[in-house]
């Protein structure tokens, strides 16, 4: 990985509390999995912000080597990885993604 990918990402996720990396926008996913993740988010009324992998081949690279994770979507929180689709799918639905964003310091707003 070069330092400029691990420079980008190591800023983007000490500068903001939710980070997510996947292919699209937030608005406009360009995957179902990066869409899932945007949905659980947003379920939640978790403010992130969205880094489109698809513009730039080197930080879609770079992302999975900085985390040693091989896929994407991922997520981190208060700079700290969290996983892909399935890890967060399945943490929402168990309860445990809110009380992990609440312990970190994330504010949450679930939807009644």
């Amino acid at each position: 990985m070069d330092n400029l990918a691990a420079d980008r990402i190591r800023q983007e996720i000490e500068s903001n509390d939710v980070v997510l990396y996947m292919k699209g926008s937030p608005v406009f996913p360009q995957c179902g999995f990066s869409a899932a993740v945007v949905q659980v988010l947003s379920h939640l009324s978790v403010k992130f912000k969205g880094v489109d992998v698809l513009q730039d081949p080197g930080l879609r690279q770079g992302v999975k080597e900085f985390s040693n994770w091989p896929t994407i979507p991922q997520l981190y929180v208060k700079g700290e990885f969290v996983g892909g689709c399935d890890i967060v799918r399945e943490m929402a639905e168990s309860g445990e993604l809110e009380t992990f964003l609440v312990e970190k310091g994330v504010e949450t707003e679930p939807a009644a």
